[in-house]
């Protein structure tokens, strides 16, 4: 992860507001099943550790999606808030939720063994399959 400075985001009506001490700058995009499905095509997204703050947080609902990983979405506007590791508390949050998208660089896909064919980013990528992934955070499938 390139490290970051702190940033702020806010879902599509303002009611919650998070404010990340070190955000990546370091955008990529998930191209799994449920991403997909969740967002409506790839989740570009960027991790921003464990120090995340959230103001209005009775507006957050939460979704178990897997026994690893669990998903925040504003319960006002529908805005996808997170996707959160259950076993640290690591906070992927959408790029497009950044008051500031300024200084990211697009530069990894993941699960891209499940991408579909019917699109494809132009930049030059480190891309990695879903097994890479569950490798990498210790992870099962």
């Amino acid at each position: 992860m390139s490290e970051g400075s702190e940033r702020k985001a806010h879902c599509l009506c303002g009611a919650v507001r998070m404010t990340v001490k070190q955000a990546s700058t370091s955008a990529g995009a998930c191209h799994c099943s449920m991403c997909r499905r969740w967002a409506g095509g790839p989740l570009i997204a960027i991790d921003c550790g464990t120090e995340v703050s959230i103001e209005g947080e009775e507006h957050v609902s939460v979704f178990d999606s897997s026994a690893w990983a669990e998903r925040g979405f504003c319960s006002k506007c529908g805005s996808h808030l997170f996707y959160r590791l259950k076993e640290n508390g690591q906070f992927m949050l959408p790029a497009g939720l950044l008051d500031d998208e300024n200084g990211l660089t697009f530069d990894h896909q993941v699960f891209i063994d499940e991408k579909p064919s019917y699109y494809r980013f132009a930049n030059e990528t480190k891309n990695m399959t879903g097994a890479e992934i569950f490798a990498m955070y210790g992870a099962s499938e």
